[in-house]
């Protein structure tokens, strides 16, 4: 509770403290992700970069954002980790659970706890009493499971598999905080990342592209390009400079500076990945292996060459294959709504990637695309901290965008000023280097269920809605409270037998009602299957609908420069 007291100025002042730490002893943590991560020296250099950004981010939101300032934290925040970015995602969660004024219960990866340990020590020396940052390595079952399942955690930031993230929800099913709302779960959880390629793509810029945002880290990314989509009066040419480029790939030691492809994490990891591989080619796939790689290092090591799989169908793909595997899929120009609809239908929504120099084609997929970050021209990795704010939707994750202008938000209770009387900023242009724009946007859930025991709590929760934009879903029991609204309202309104049904597609749930209906409808959102859905539960009566949770996150990032030129690259001086 000591760490909540702590002025937000002076935690911003901590974290900063920590940023300068980590960046004079970058030399020890770069080495020490290569030996216990498999990063390679790029990688690892990046790396260190991106947990300085989170760092300094996050200290300067708490005290810049005026919408932050005076509310409450949560309380005990648990913060699980992933082995793929053990310093980054690790550093960034626990740095903005500390910015809100959350102590915290650090847990990593199993596989990468040396790493973790060296950064909360930094943070440690920094000012950040221990009380308020405890490290729990260990595997999931016996530590961060039993850390979630505590009653006295207020808050859990989850980075990981989907399939572990529903285990999360359904342990915080029974949970409500002492105000009665649910116990906030954060998820980030990958996607089947596609990127889509016309014939009027410079074949020399896709194949770069492809190289980085499939096989950079060896593909263990969860924004990493899984599915390259090919334009069929292109593909010939670009698959033949694909595989050229793929060939001078080299992979081996992480540690060695002419590495392209480190190790995967483990052999259990290198064991999913192949038997997948040959999975595809007993179904008759056409299947490429390349790059270089030395028959002493392949027999030592953890190492998958970078893949190329051939198919004629997304959904042939059930699953993430977490690792340097490419699968191909072709297809025609007539064919692109549908192409769009398939990439949609897979229900992940982390990174898109398009290469085209056509405007309207830009134009259209970014006016269609679920995905949370789209790439433009540009290889679908590397989001920077406050320029690219990354995370998804759907079976993607839950949002808020880490190092984005929502994350703290659901990290502190809620705002004692009215939210329906809060003015949401819907479009804002991010900064980032010249020749590149970001447009970070708000855009309104399709459906939202809205449950409520009085007429005119439900009409609260439609207009709320509506006013944002989206689209409103009720029960059949709720009928008549809607065919005595205005027909504007009734004709915007979706009249369902099971609002929470999994072919709904809701993306929040609004509920006034008390605990105990809260902790019912958690267990049959638990229940269902598909995304992770929310509940935002408000007191009979209340009217203050809290606005920003009734959007959802996108970011567009294009390189301007690609297209044939940059007009703001003249005005320079």
């Amino acid at each position: 509770a000591a760490w909540s007291a702590v002025p937000a100025t002076e935690r911003a002042r901590r974290l900063a403290t920590a940023a300068d730490a980590i960046e004079a002893d970058r030399a020890a943590f770069v080495a020490l992700l290569v030996r216990e991560a498999g990063r390679t020296v790029p990688n690892a250099i990046s790396e260190v970069r991106e947990a300085v950004d989170f760092l300094r981010f996050y200290g300067a939101r708490i005290v810049d954002d005026a919408g932050l300032a005076g509310r409450a934290p949560l309380g005990p925040v648990v913060c699980i980790s992933p082995w793929n970015f053990p310093l980054a995602i690790f550093t960034g969660q626990v740095a903005a659970a500390l910015a809100a004024g959350n102590p915290v219960l650090a847990k990593p990866a199993e596989q990468t706890p040396l790493v973790a340990a060296r950064a909360v020590a930094v943070l440690h020396a920094a000012g950040v009493p221990r009380d308020a940052l405890q490290l729990l390595p260990g595997d999931g079952p016996r530590v961060g499971a039993r850390l979630v399942a505590d009653p006295r955690v207020r808050g859990v930031l989850f980075t990981g598999s989907t399939e572990v993230a529903r285990r999360l929800q359904a342990g915080l099913a029974d949970r409500v905080d002492d105000a009665g709302r649910a116990i906030p779960l954060v998820a980030e959880t990958g996607g089947q990342n596609a990127m889509i390629v016309d014939a009027s793509a410079l074949p020399e810029q896709v194949v770069a592209d492809v190289l980085a945002s499939a096989f950079d880290s060896a593909g263990q990314r969860c924004s990493a390009l899984r599915v390259l989509c090919l334009q069929e009066e292109a593909a010939d040419r670009i698959l033949a400079m694909l595989r050229g480029a793929m060939a001078e790939l080299r992979v081996g030691r992480p540690d060695r500076l002419d590495t392209d492809v480190g190790p995967v994490i483990d052999a259990d990891a290198r064991a999913a990945i192949l038997r997948h591989v040959d999975a595809m080619r007993a179904a008759g796939r056409s299947v490429h292996e390349a790059g270089r790689l030395d028959a002493d290092e392949a027999a030592r090591g953890h190492y998958v060459r970078p893949t190329l799989i051939g198919i004629d169908d997304l959904a042939e793909l059930d699953r993430e294959v977490f690792g340097p595997v490419l699968h191909v899929l072709r297809w025609r120009r007539d064919r692109f709504d549908a192409l769009l609809d398939a990439i949609d239908a897979t229900g992940y929504a982390l990174t898109l990637g398009l290469q085209t120099r056509i405007d309207d084609t830009v134009a259209r997929v970014a006016a269609r695309a679920r995905a949370g970050n789209v790439y433009v021209n540009r290889n679908m990795v590397g989001a920077v901290v406050g320029v690219q704010p990354f995370g998804g939707d759907g079976l993607s994750g839950t949002g808020p965008k880490a190092g984005g202008p929502l994350y703290l938000d659901r990290l502190l209770a809620r705002a004692s000023t009215p939210a329906a009387r809060t003015v949401v900023v819907r479009e804002r242009v991010l900064p980032g280097t010249t020749g590149e724009r970001n447009v970070w946007r708000l855009v309104p859930r399709p459906a939202v269920a809205c449950i409520a025991g009085r007429d005119a709590d439900l009409r609260v929760q439609i207009d709320a809605v509506l006013g944002a934009g989206g689209r409103a879903v009720v029960g059949a029991d709720a009928a008549r409270a809607v065919a005595a609204m205005p027909a504007t309202v009734r004709d915007a309104v979706r009249i369902v037998p099971d609002p929470l049904a999994p072919d709904i597609g809701l993306g929040l749930v609004l509920l006034h009602g008390d605990a105990d209906a809260l902790r019912r409808l958690q267990r049959a959102l638990a229940a269902r299957p598909g995304p992770i859905v929310a509940v935002e539960r408000l007191e009979p009566g209340d009217a203050d609908v809290p606005a920003v949770r009734l959007f959802t996150e996108r970011v567009l990032t294009v390189n301007t420069a690609a297209a044939g030129g940059n007009a703001s690259l003249m005005t320079m001086g």
